[in-house]
C-alpha cells in the first residue's frame, strides 16, 4: 500500500505535522507497569541494523539475542541522523546512562511491544547477563509438567503508548469552523392558539404577488475541492467473470457412466501397431530440441526490451524530441526577471541553481536605479522535490550575470555582477537542509529521483536568505558587467607575470574573469601578503561589524579583493581594445611526482575533516616549482563577433619598460553579432564550439587558417549553445524564438539535425545533465524567468558503436582541406604575380618596335646598349624558369589535394 499523502481541507486547515516531529518532547518509555521499568522497547529499522551491526537472524539470533552498543557510536549517529535517529526517543536515557556500554535486546515474541528493546540500568544489564540460578527442584518440577498441558496465564494489563496518532486523528477530523447563526421567531402572545386559515390566491390579481425562486450558485456557499486524500495500491488488473446458461423450464434428468479402459489384448495390441511407433518417433525429436532449448537459453527474456540494444541507426522521429520532465518558475519576485546562468550541482542530484536579472535596458536601469536597489539581486536553487518554492537564496549587491561552483568544494560559489564586482558565498553552514547524495559509491546503483531537501514542512516555505561573505573592491575591479567566471584548476597557478607553476595547496585557489571593459581578470583569494597580528581591540571592533550570519572564510577579501594581474586585448594599430565576452581556457592537466600525489591525497581526506577555505591566512607561497611546458594560450570571443587566440602572459615593453599583454596569435572575424558561447568539447580537447550572431563556427586549436565549419545564417539569431555530454557529434543551440537547433555532424553537416519549439521568448542558457547511464535531462531557461527541464531521448544520449572515430575522422579530414585550401591560395597568388610580369613585358615589347619604326622613318638610326640587351635576356631567363617551377609545383599539390570531402 503507498502512502497516503496528507492534504490541506477544504475548510482551510493546516496540514499536520510528522509524527516524529510530536515525539521529539515525549518522555521515553519504559515498562514500569509490567514491572521492568529498566526496559525501554525501541524500533530499529534496518538501516539502523547496520549501522550498529545488530541485524535480524544474523548478528542478533535466538542464541544470542543481544548486543552491546558504545555510548559514543549512539552519540555519533544522533548528531548525524538528529531526530531521524531511532535512537532519538532514548536520547536522555543514554545521556545518564552512567556506563559506557549499553545493553540492546531483540524481542523476537514481541514481549514488550517492539522488535528491541534496551536496559537503561547497570543491575538490569546485569541481570540479564548473568541470570540467578534456579534452584533444582523447581527445574525438576518443570521437567516432570508434560508439554501437552495448556498453562492458563492471566492477562497483563498494559499502559497505552502514545506515539502521536491521536494528534493525527485530531488534525483529519472534520470540525466546524464557521459560527452558526442562531434565528429567534417571534409573534404575539394573543395570537397564541389562534386558528390558522390556508387559502389560495391569483398571483396575478395582486401586484408583486408572484416570485420566482430560480436556482442559482452562490459563491459564498461554493466548495471547490483543491486536494484529495485518496489511498492506491498497485496490484494487476483481476477480472472475474461468471457465465451460467439458460434454464429455460426445468427438467429432471440423471447419467451414469463409468470409466473406459483398455483391456490387456487391447493394450498389447496398441503397443505393437505402427501408427503409435511412428509418432513416437516423430514426435520425440522435437521434444528432445525443446528440452534442449530450454535449457541452453532464457525462455522469459523480453525481447522487445533487448531489440533495439546494438541498433546502429538514429532511431525514428518520435524518438529524437525532448520532452518536458519539469518547470520552474519564482512567483514570489514583485519584478520581472530573466534567467542569466544556470549551473547543476556538482555533487546533489535534483539540485539546480539559477541566477536572475532585472529585464531592462541600460536607460531603463539608470532611471529605476533607485527602486532596484531596494529589490535584491539572488540566486536561486531549486529542487525536483518542490518546482514552487526555491530552497536556497543568495543575496548580492547588484544582479548577477554568471557564476561557477568551486570544484574544490561545492559550498564555495563564485559570482560576477552587472556592476563589475565579485561576489563570494560560503554555504557550508547550510548544508545540513540538503541531502548530499555523492556521485559514485556513495548513490545507489538504482539511481531515482527523490526530494534531495529533508525540510520541515513549515520551514520549506519560508524564504532562506544567504548573504555574501565578500565582495570585491569597485574601484580596482571590473567597470562594465562580468560576462564569463572560471576557476582555474587545482593543478597549477600563475602569479603576477603570468608564468604557471605547481600548485602545491591541492584547492583551486585563483579566478579568472572578463568583462566588457576590454579587460580579463586573473584573481587569487587567498592573502597576496601575510597577515600582521592585531591587536584584541582591532578584534573587538572587526567581530562587532561582521554580522552573525555571515562567515567569515573569506573576510580578508571584503571590500579589499583585488585582480592579481589584468589582460587587455589590444587591436594593435588603434588605441582600441576588444571587448570580451566569453573565454575558454586550456584543461589540460599536469601528471604530478608520486610524492605530490601522495601530498595531495592526504589533503583530501583532511578536507573531509575540515574545510580547506577556512584556513587561508597563510597566503601565497614564494617558493614555487614552475612549470615550463604549460600552454598558457586561450580563446575569446567579443562583442564584435572575433574569435581570438591569445596568450595570458605578460611580457615588458622594450621602450618603457612596463608589463603589457602579448598580441593575439591569431584573430578571426567569423560571428556576425556577440559570441555568447565558447566552449570546448568535452570529448576532443582541442575542438572548441562558439556561438554569435547568426551562426556556428568549430575551431580546432593549433590551425590558425580559420574554423574547420561555419554554418550558414540562420532564421533567427543565436543566443547560447552546449555540447552534448554522452555524443561527440551532437550540440544544441538556442535560438532568439524560443526554438533549439539540435545538430548531428554524423547525420548533417551544413543544417541542424532538427529544430524544436521550447517557449515563445528567448533562450538565454543551455545546461545539459547526465542523471544516469539510461536518463539524461537539459536544462533551457528563457527571457520570461522560466527554467525549462527536458528529458534527453535516447538517440541523444547513447552514442553509435564507431562515433568516437568518425567525428575525430571528420575534424581530421577539415584540417587537411584547410591546409589544401591555403596551398592553393599561395599558388594563385604567385601565378598573379607573374601575370602582372608578362603583362609587363609584353608592353615593353610593344613600346620598343613601335620606337624604331618611328625612328627609321625619320631618318635616324636608334642603337640599343649592349647593357640594355643583357638585362632584356637575363629578364627572359628568370620569367622562363619561373613559369617551369610554377607548373611543377601545380603538379605536385594536385597529386597531393585530398579527393574526399564532404560539401558544405
Amino acid at each position: 500500500m503507498a502512502p497516503k499523502q496528507k492534504k490541506k481541507s477544504s475548510r482551510g486547515k493546516k496540514s499536520p505535522k510528522p509524527v516524529l516531529a510530536a515525539s521529539e518532547d515525549m518522555e521515553p518509555v519504559n515498562m514500569e507497569s509490567m514491572g521492568h521499568p529498566e526496559i525501554y522497547p525501541l524500533v530499529l529499522t534496518t538501516k539502523t541494523q547496520e549501522i550498529f551491526s545488530c541485524r535480524i537472524d544474523e548478528d542478533v539470533t535466538d542464541e544470542q539475542p543481544y548486543k552491546l552498543i558504545n555510548k559514543e557510536d549512539i552519540f555519533e549517529d544522533l548528531r548525524n541522523r538528529a531526530a531521524v535517529s531511532d535512537f532519538h526517543p532514548v536520547k536522555k536515557i543514554v545521556q545518564e546512562y552512567p556506563g559506557n556500554e549499553l545493553l540492546l535486546v531483540y524481542d523476537r515474541d514481541f514481549k514488550y511491544g517492539l522488535n528491541f528493546y534496551l536496559i537503561g540500568t547497570e543491575e538490569g544489564k546485569e541481570s540479564y547477563l548473568n541470570p540467578p540460578e534456579v534452584p533444582e527442584e523447581q527445574e525438576e518440577y518443570k521437567e516432570h509438567i508434560p508439554e501437552d498441558v495448556y498453562i492458563y496465564k492471566l492477562p497483563v494489563s498494559k499502559p497505552w503508548v502514545s506515539l502521536g496518532s491521536e494528534k493525527e486523528i485530531e488534525e483529519e477530523s472534520v470540525t466546524e469552523s464557521t459560527k452558526q447563526i442562531t434565528y429567534m421567531i417571534s409573534r404575539k402572545r394573543s395570537e397564541f392558539g389562534a386558528p390558522i386559515k390556508f387559502s389560495d390566491q391569483n398571483a396575478s390579481s395582486v401586484k408583486d404577488a408572484y416570485i420566482e425562486c430560480t436556482a442559482y450558485p452562490d459563491k459564498n456557499f461554493t466548495l471547490k475541492q483543491l486536494e484529495k486524500d485518496v489511498g492506491m495500491q498497485v496490484i494487476p488488473q483481476i477480472k472475474d467473470i461468471s457465465t451460467q446458461t439458460k434454464w429455460t423450464y426445468p427438467k429432471n434428468a440423471t447419467t451414469q457412466y463409468y470409466p473406459r479402459e483398455f483391456s490387456e489384448e487391447e493394450k498389447e495390441t496398441l503397443k505393437q501397431s505402427k501408427p503409435l511407433v511412428d509418432f513416437l518417433n516423430n514426435a520425440s525429436i522435437s521434444v528432445e530440441i525443446a528440452l534442449q532449448q530450454n535449457e541452453i537459453m532464457n525462455t522469459f527474456i523480453d525481447d522487445w526490451k533487448y531489440l533495439a540494444e546494438e541498433e546502429g541507426t538514429f532511431g525514428d522521429k518520435t524518438d529524437t524530441h525532448l520532452k518536458e520532465y519539469q518547470s520552474f518558475t519564482d512567483l514570489h519576485s514583485p519584478t520581472e526577471k530573466m534567467i542569466t546562468c544556470v549551473s547543476w550541482h556538482p555533487t546533489i542530484y535534483g539540485l539546480i541553481a539559477v541566477s536572475v536579472a532585472v529585464r531592462l535596458s541600460f536607460e531603463d536601469r539608470v532611471h529605476f536605479s533607485g527602486k532596484l536597489l531596494l529589490q535584491p539581486s539572488l540566486i536561486l536553487f531549486w529542487s525536483f522535490s518542490d518546482p514552487i518554492h526555491p530552497q536556497l537564496m543568495l543575496e548580492s549587491p547588484d544582479d548577477i550575470f554568471c557564476f561557477k561552483f568551486c570544484p574544490s568544494d561545492p559550498n564555495i560559489i563564485a559570482g560576477g555582477c552587472i556592476n563589475g564586482q565579485i561576489v563570494m558565498w560560503d554555504i557550508t553552514a547550510h548544508a545540513d537542509r540538503i541531502e548530499n547524495i555523492k556521485a559514485g559509491g556513495g548513490r545507489s546503483k538504482r539511481a531515482t529521483l527523490k526530494p534531495m531537501f529533508l525540510l520541515e514542512p513549515e520551514s520549506n516555505k519560508e524564504a532562506m536568505y544567504i548573504r555574501h561573505c565578500a565582495v570585491s573592491s569597485i574601484e580596482n575591479g571590473h567597470k562594465k558587467v562580468i560576462t564569463d567566471i572560471h576557476w582555474l584548476s587545482d593543478t597549477f597557478e600563475i602569479n603576477r607575470m603570468g608564468s604557471v607553476f605547481e600548485n602545491r595547496s591541492g584547492i583551486c585557489c585563483q579566478l579568472v574573469t572578463c568583462s566588457a571593459d576590454c579587460t580579463i581578470c586573473f584573481w587569487d583569494i587567498r592573502p597576496q601578503k601575510l597577515l600582521t597580528p592585531q591587536t584584541t581591540e582591532k578584534k573587538k571592533e572587526e567581530s562587532i561589524e561582521i554580522p552573525f550570519d555571515v562567515p567569515s572564510t573569506f573576510l580578508h577579501l571584503d571590500l579589499s579583493w583585488k585582480p592579481l594581474t589584468k589582460v587587455r586585448l589590444s587591436k594593435g594599430e588603434t588605441s582600441l581594445d576588444h571587448c570580451p565576452t566569453k573565454i575558454s581556457l586550456n584543461e589540460d592537466h599536469l601528471l604530478c611526482k608520486t610524492q605530490d600525489k601522495m601530498l595531495a591525497q592526504s589533503k583530501t581526506e583532511k578536507a573531509e575533516e575540515m574545510n580547506p577555505y577556512h584556513n587561508l591566512e597563510s597566503g601565497m607561497a614564494n617558493l614555487l616549482k614552475p612549470i615550463d611546458d604549460f600552454c598558457t594560450k586561450f580563446f575569446v570571443g567579443t562583442e564584435e563577433g572575433e574569435v581570438i587566440y591569445t596568450d595570458w602572459k605578460m611580457e615588458k615593453d622594450p621602450e618603457t619598460g612596463r608589463l603589457m599583454s602579448k598580441k593575439p596569435v591569431s584573430h578571426h572575424t567569423v560571428h556576425d553579432g556577440t559570441v555568447h558561447t565558447i566552449q570546448r568539447s568535452p570529448f576532443y580537447n582541442d575542438i572548441i564550439l562558439t556561438v554569435g550572431g547568426w551562426n556556428v563556427a568549430i575551431w580546432k586549436e593549433g590551425v590558425m587558417t580559420g574554423p574547420l565549419l561555419q554554418s550558414c545564417c540562420a532564421p533567427k539569431r543565436y543566443t547560447s549553445g552546449h555540447w552534448s555530454l554522452t555524443r561527440p557529434g551532437v550540440f544544441y543551440i538556442g535560438r532568439e524564438d524560443g526554438y533549439i537547433d539540435i545538430w548531428d555532424l554524423l547525420e548533417k553537416t551544413h543544417e541542424p539535425a532538427q529544430s524544436q519549439n521550447i517557449c515563445i521568448t528567448m533562450i538565454t542558457y543551455i545546461k545539459p545533465w547526465i542523471f544516469s547511464s539510461k536518463q539524461q535531462f537539459i536544462a533551457i531557461a528563457d527571457y520570461y524567468g522560466t527554467l525549462h527541464i527536458l528529458e534527453i531521448p535516447w538517440t541523444l544520449s547513447r552514442p553509435s558503436t564507431n562515433e568516437m572515430a568518425s567525428v575525430n575522422h571528420y575534424f581530421e579530414r577539415e584540417v587537411k582541406h584547410l591546409e589544401y585550401v591555403e596551398q592553393r591560395k599561395k599558388i594563385r597568388e604567385q601565378e598573379k604575380k607573374e601575370m602582372e610580369l608578362e603583362m609587363a613585358k609584353k608592353k615593353v615589347e610593344i613600346a620598343v618596335p613601335s620606337h624604331r619604326a618611328l625612328s627609321s622613318k625619320r631618318g635616324h638610326h636608334v642603337q640599343v646598349p649592349a647593357s640594355k640587351k643583357r638585362e632584356e635576356s637575363m629578364h627572359k631567363v628568370h620569367l622562363g624558369s619561373a613559369f617551369q617551377d610554377l607548373n611543377e609545383n601545380r603538379r605536385g599539390k594536385e597529386k597531393e589535394a585530398p579527393k574526399g570531402r564532404n560539401k558544405w
